[in-house]
């Protein structure tokens, strides 16, 4: 099984789009992910402790393009 992580700024409000992506991975790739909370405007995606998608000053990835990053991911 794949580790999948989802870590997010909590006092940022993402949890509801962490929550969101993970729904995602579930239903379109059957992966489940850990949702972790952080601080400081984090919003990351790992696969195996490595960053696969992130929030990056003007780009915020959405379901379709983390989906997307964590599928490539899992097929290496």
């Amino acid at each position: 099984m794949t580790d999948v992580s989802i870590i997010y700024c909590r006092p940022c409000g993402y949890e509801q789009r962490a929550r969101e992506v993970a729904m995602a991975l579930q239903r379109e790739l059957g992966i489940g992910a850990t949702l972790v909370p952080g601080k400081g405007g984090v919003f990351y995606v790992q696969v195996g402790g490595k960053t696969v998608a992130k929030r990056a000053k003007g780009h915020f990835p959405d379901a379709a393009e983390i989906v997307a990053a964590v599928a490539a991911a899992c097929a290496q």
